[in-house]
């Protein structure tokens, strides 16, 4: 198995990119397209390998964080790499455990592509395996984190509001730098990027 590879990077897209590894590229499908970064840059995944009867697919990480709740949704059912990986290019991490530890479908169904329904069964199925691997007890400290973050949730509501397209609002607000912390500046933010 391919747990984490680092490589030049010779390609990028929107749904993956092609690192460069000793002159072998590896084409990995990856949440988000990576941030400041160029052609020719070195950079480092981590990565899950999904072995299907026609194809090997690498699925790639920027922390391990996120490539554990990307391998905990594939344990739920009816959920499938392609599936993760387009959960995983619209959530917030610290949110999506927030949401699965309160049992709060709502963070969920605002994602292009899932209904009401599949959002809760998610929801609880992540929740269970949170207990089952002893993680509730980090709800008060995920929730800390989360009010931190409940601010990108919040803005990416009012450019959606505005009539910007969602993927286009999550984009814009995911590109902000690290010091605008509240939803008026990261909004403020955002319409400039998206207007130009």
């Amino acid at each position: 198995m391919i747990r984490k590879i680092t490589g030049e990077l010779v390609d990028i897209s929107t749904t993956n990119v092609v690192l460069d590894v000793s002159g072998v590229g590896y084409l990995i499908y990856v949440s988000k397209s990576p941030a400041n970064q160029r052609l020719g840059e070195v950079f480092s995944y981590w990565t899950h390998l999904a072995v299907r009867e026609t194809a090997l697919d690498l699925y790639g990480f920027t922390n391990r964080d996120e490539l554990e709740i990307f391998e905990l949704l594939l344990t739920l059912p009816k959920i499938g790499p392609k599936s993760a990986l387009q959960i995983m290019s619209q959530a917030e991490i610290e949110l999506l455990k927030k949401a699965a530890l309160e049992d709060d479908a709502t963070y969920l169904t605002k994602m292009s592509g899932l209904g009401k329904k599949t959002a809760e069964k998610i929801v609880a199925g992540l929740k269970d395996k949170f207990e089952s691997l002893g993680l509730t007890s980090g709800l008060d400290t995920v929730g800390h984190s989360a009010q931190n973050t409940q601010y990108i949730s919040d803005a990416i509501d009012a450019l959606v509001s505005l009539g910007y397209p969602q993927s286009d609002s999550r984009k814009a607000v995911m590109q902000l730098p690290p010091e605008i912390n509240n939803a008026n500046d990261a909004v403020r933010e955002a319409l400039k990027n998206l207007g130009s």
